[in-house]
């Protein structure tokens, strides 16, 4: 599936399986859920929301069932710090 990177809220990336309607989305804090179900519609319409988070929250978070596909914790590093050490 591809995902597309955004910073809407605690979204980190979007993407969409049409042909088994599933929506995933990265969350802030490097979890990814997978939402069953969700119709094409509802997926364009979060891709091209003005808020995408509002969107997610509003429509999507607690209307389809949902597995958490990742739980990984990000490392904290930040990637600057291998050019300028850490501050």
């Amino acid at each position: 599936m591809d995902m597309i990177r955004i910073h809407s809220g605690k979204l980190r990336a979007i993407g969409y399986d049409a042909s088994k309607r599933i929506l995933r989305v990265e969350l802030e804090d490097g979890c990814t859920l997978e939402h069953l179900n969700v119709g094409e519609s509802l997926w364009r319409n979060l891709k091209n929301a003005s808020a995408q988070w509002s969107y997610y929250r509003d429509n999507i978070e607690d209307e389809f069932t949902v597995h958490r596909v990742s739980n990984k914790a990000p490392s904290g590093k930040n990637p600057l710090d291998d050019l300028f050490g850490p501050t």
